[in-house]
């Protein structure tokens, strides 16, 4: 039976799980996911906990934060002055913000703390610095 290897082009579902069981993400209600092993499209880990796999295998995988989202990186939290939001702007916790960088880039921040002089933003991915445990079901190689 044929075996996914590195640049098969796949289909997976795949439900993700934290270390406490919470549920992250998952596709069992959606299309399966599609990619190239080895193009780069999903997370190193995943991308090898998917090769060797026949369609039909179930394989749980857990991926270090190395080879997931990274590490968290304290560099990438700031702490930003209220009065550069708009004053009529209501920002919560856990709230999600697209700001622009110096680069003319932009990236996707969460406020992690408010007070009436300041607003903390991380930059890092919300799963950097998490081991992730998947269920990945081979769907097809196409």
């Amino acid at each position: 039976m044929a075996q996914a290897k590195q640049g098969d082009t796949v289909r997976v579902h795949y439900t993700g799980t934290l270390d406490d069981g919470t549920m992250f993400d998952t596709s069992v209600e959606r299309e399966p996911l599609e990619f190239t092993i080895g193009g780069g499209d999903v997370i190193p880990g995943f991308d090898r906990a998917v090769l060797d796999l026949s369609p039909g295998e179930v394989r749980v995988s857990v991926i270090s934060a190395a080879e997931a989202y990274g590490e968290h990186s304290p560099e990438l939290v700031t702490d930003v002055d209220r009065e550069r939001f708009p004053a009529d702007m209501e920002l919560e916790i856990g709230q999600q913000l697209q700001v622009n960088l110096a680069d003319n880039q932009q990236a996707i921040v969460m406020v992690v703390d408010l007070s009436d002089t300041s607003v903390t933003l991380d930059a890092n991915h919300p799963l950097a610095g998490q081991q992730l445990t998947f269920e990945i079901e081979l769907v097809e190689i196409l």
